[in-house]
């Protein structure tokens, strides 16, 4: 069972697989992983223990990063990572940490989560993936409808609150109309804006 796993310069934590979309789009169409070597289908989700004795056999200083980020939603199991984040944290207070996420995460528990995201964090990174909420509904199917869109821009406005960077993405294959629309969405939320790389 792959509980962490490396991609680039960092670490990624792989807590479930599942997920508030239903991303046309997504990877986990295709493929079993995203660095050709790891196997990301989860046998059954790690608990708090099990994810820390993975990160022991690590040694974390060669990373740039912690990302939470696996084969699904990370906020699905919003406990599981915060518990896990602030254990990383208390014990490596120089790393980065991040939490690549749909920005559903007030959605799925049904209440304000961003004022946890404090001291532990550096950086939320949010999948904007385009520029209305029709089409969102469109692309990426979310259990809570075309409501998710809005949810997603107020959740990102609140943990700019608690977290030193919030970050919009979108992938380099939308049109480029859609991506300086979806620039001027980031700029009207005050968070950053990065177009990444799409992977098929």
């Amino acid at each position: 069972m792959t509980i962490t796993y490396e991609l680039g310069n960092s670490l990624y934590v792989n807590v479930t697989n599942r997920c508030s979309n239903d991303c046309s789009f997504c990877v986990r169409n295709e493929h079993n992983g995203v660095n050709g070597k790891d196997d990301l289908w989860l046998e059954r989700e790690p608990s708090v223990e099990e994810i820390k004795a993975d990160f022991d056999k690590r040694d974390l200083s060669k990373y740039e990063a912690v990302v939470f980020c696996g084969y699904g939603e990370p906020m699905m199991r919003t406990d599981v990572v915060l518990e896990v984040a602030h254990w990383l944290r208390e014990n490596n207070p120089t790393l980065k940490i991040r939490v690549n996420t749909n920005g559903q995460a007030n959605l799925i528990n049904k209440r304000d989560i961003t004022p946890e995201l404090e001291g532990i964090f550096d950086c939320v990174s949010i999948s904007l993936n385009t520029d209305s909420a029709e089409k969102y509904q469109r692309l990426c199917k979310s259990q809570f409808g075309e409501t998710a869109y809005g949810e997603l821009q107020n959740f990102a406005r609140l943990a700019k609150r608690y977290v030193p960077e919030v970050v919009f993405s979108v992938v380099d294959i939308l049109p480029k109309d859609e991506i300086e629309n979806c620039r001027k969405i980031a700029e009207d939320c005050g968070v950053s804006f990065r177009v990444r790389k799409f992977i098929k």
